[in-house]
């Protein structure tokens, strides 16, 4: 498919301006990321901004203790809101963004990106209605972890985790959920084997399959 096609399949919000259109494609490069590519660190500045054609990338903070916090993750048909904020902004980032399945972005450079801003109210328009769809998912995330018990923190985060990937078969370690529910190992493994006794889901090497 061809950036042309690619934008209006995915990015249909952005079609409604012609020279909007233009300018994305004479000026956005198409590329393929591997799992575990960082495409953004805490500390560094925006020199693109992904607008992700297929795949998954994690937004999240490193916090203390090593742990992380999940803060989103971009799908197909969205860009990273925080970069874009920090972009326009022109601050360091404050999260840190890794591809986490096999990923086809366009990539638009950060200078371009702050002119569209400037330029195109259907550019506008698009991540306002993604930064209200993001700022909703967030709220949500700090009630769970706020007000909610770590067994329905964890199943919570893994219907999620089923619903983004498509499958009931979910590939991370008990390290790598604890990592981003900011638990400790020993607790996420008690409470994923309480769960497999509740006939919920089964256990297995780097893998857990949802069951209901």
């Amino acid at each position: 498919m061809t950036i042309d096609s690619q934008l209006q399949s995915f990015f249909p919000q952005l079609t409604d301006s012609p020279k909007l259109m233009a300018e994305l494609k004479e000026k956005v490069q198409l590329v393929d990321l591997e799992k575990n590519t960082v495409i953004l660190k805490e500390g560094q500045y925006v020199q693109y901004i992904p607008l992700l054609i297929k795949g998954l990338i994690k937004v999240y903070r490193e916090v203390e203790q090593g742990n992380e916090l999940l803060l989103y993750y971009i799908q197909p048909g969205e860009t990273c809101i925080m970069s874009v904020l920090t972009n326009v902004k022109n601050e360091a980032s404050t999260v840190k963004a890794v591809v986490e399945e096999n990923t086809k972005v366009l990539l638009v450079p950060a200078d371009v990106a702050r002119d569209l801003t400037a330029k195109y109210r259907e550019w506008n328009s698009y991540l306002y209605l993604l930064f209200s769809s993001k700022y909703e998912a967030l709220l949500y995330t700090i009630e769970l972890l706020t007000f909610s018990r770590k067994d329905r923190l964890l199943r919570e985060y893994l219907f999620n985790e089923a619903k983004l990937k498509g499958s009931n078969t979910i590939h991370k370690t008990h390290q790598e959920i604890a990592l981003e529910l900011g638990a400790s190992r020993e607790g996420i493994s008690r409470l994923l084997k309480k769960m497999e006794q509740d006939n919920l889901l089964i256990l297995g090497q780097g893998m857990i399959k949802i069951l209901q």
